[in-house]
């Protein structure tokens, strides 16, 4: 019996979990092909509509 008990303790201790935290070799890159143009666009539009709407006499 307490040669039972003696191996399983070995074991338990053999299977001990490890957790190793290790940064990257290469570094992280993100990416972002967004394309605003369209948005800045509509937006910039609208304002010029809306001054020619409020100062109709300088132009």
């Amino acid at each position: 019996m307490l040669g039972v008990a003696l191996l399983a303790l070995v074991m338990l201790a053999a299977c001990e979990p490890t957790v190793r935290i290790q940064p990257p070799s290469e570094p992280i890159t993100i990416n972002l092909n967004v394309k605003v143009d369209a948005e800045v666009r509509v937006k910039l539009e609208r304002q010029a509509a809306d001054d020619i709407r409020k100062n109709d006499d300088i132009f």
